[in-house]
């Protein structure tokens, strides 16, 4: 379930364009076949091939995590907003939150474990088959509270969008399939909590606590869908340098189902990218035992699923919520997790690991 790898899991995350880029991108491949084909008739004035060039480098170019334009866009961004806007989680649909609590031990049996996976998909899978276009999103928490004991709890959140009908049919049916992974109880999420100062990196919130979250880009086979132990719970041990087990932490999950049809589609397309544009043996030859993989999951009745995943610490102080993220940082590299702490989103990044996530559109973070 918890797999970022190619193939049966498609990460929205690691698809490296935002939608709107996508769009611009086709966008600018058109005018530039235009151009090209009108050079065949009139030479076009030379500045028209630099003007598409430039948008080409921009929309695709990236140093690090993001393309230059949305380096552009997260720069604006924080110097336009200093808090969370409030549109980011008041999208127009029906919203359904509940609290959630498995049999004691589930994650840490890998066969009880596994059971629940199965479960979870299979409530994807139906998620997902309820609409023609993809929108509904499920948004999984997971929060503890560290003292003299670990509190953990987790909720999941569902956001059925304005326009896909049958909001209540829906959210009910979903209900019942929650219900199977233990004791589901209905809850009203806290009040978002507003930004009221920042750092380099860092935010601190009304509540007088202080954040960090980072986007989870990549977790690999090694966690064998124990994640949330390893990165929540942390492996078992209590050990004083281990920061999962001296600071408060939350995690979360955006699954995006999509509709079988959709579903199908990109994997078709996937498919012949990968053979269209490899040239690297080894690399074709992983993308060809996914390919398998994915088609064998499709053929059973799965669908693919788009994931984001976010990794939220928190702090007493400034100082002590930043050494939290190095340490949290060494935490990941030792199970070979991928974090980007979204550097200038801060401020609403934190939201992701809370309820409210689950009604933020698609690329609300960039």
């Amino acid at each position: 379930m918890y797999s970022l790898t190619p193939g049966y899991r498609v990460p929205a995350l690691q698809r490296g364009l935002s939608p709107v880029e996508t769009t611009l991108t086709k966008i600018n491949a058109g005018v530039g076949g235009a151009v090209f084909a009108s050079a065949m008739i009139a030479p076009p004035p030379v500045w028209t091939f630099g003007a598409v060039g430039a948008a080409a480098v921009l929309l695709n170019l990236a140093p690090g995590h993001r393309s230059i334009a949305r380096w552009a866009a997260v720069g604006y961004r924080r110097l336009r907003e200093r808090t969370a806007p409030g549109s980011m989680v008041t999208q127009p649909g029906e919203t359904a939150t509940w609290e959630l609590y498995p049999d004691h031990g589930t994650m840490q049996d890998p066969r009880n474990r596994a059971a629940f996976h199965d479960a979870f998909s299979r409530a994807l899978a139906f998620a997902g088959g309820q609409a023609r276009t993809a929108g509904i999103q499920v948004h999984v928490t997971h929060h503890a509270a560290v003292g003299e004991f670990t509190a953990h709890t987790q909720s999941i959140s569902l956001h059925v969008p304005k326009g896909l009908g049958h909001a209540e049919r829906i959210i009910g049916t979903l209900e019942g399939e929650f219900a199977r992974l233990g004791a589901l109880t209905p809850a009203d999420p806290e009040p978002v909590l507003q930004v009221v100062e920042r750092g380099p990196g860092w935010v601190g919130l009304d509540d007088g606590r202080y954040a960090v979250t980072a986007r989870i880009t990549a977790w690999p086979d090694e966690t064998d869908g124990d994640l949330m132990r390893k990165v929540l719970l942390g492996d078992g041990r209590a050990d004083e340098k281990n920061p999962l087990f001296t600071a408060d932490r939350s995690f979360a999950v955006l699954y995006r189902p999509l509709p079988p049809g959709q579903a199908r589609r990109s994997a078709k397309w996937q498919s012949a990218a990968a053979e269209a544009f490899t040239t690297d043996k080894i690399k074709a030859a992983a993308h060809e035992i996914a390919t398998d993989t994915t088609h064998g999951a499709l053929v059973q009745g799965a669908t693919l699923v788009d994931l984001d995943a976010y990794l939220t610490v928190w702090g007493t102080s400034p100082e002590a919520v930043t050494d939290t993220r190095w340490q949290a940082s060494l935490t990941a590299d030792r199970h070979r997790i991928h974090l980007d702490w979204l550097t200038g989103q801060q401020h609403r990044a934190h939201l992701m690991t809370t309820p409210h996530g689950a009604s933020t559109r698609k690329g609300a973070i960039l």
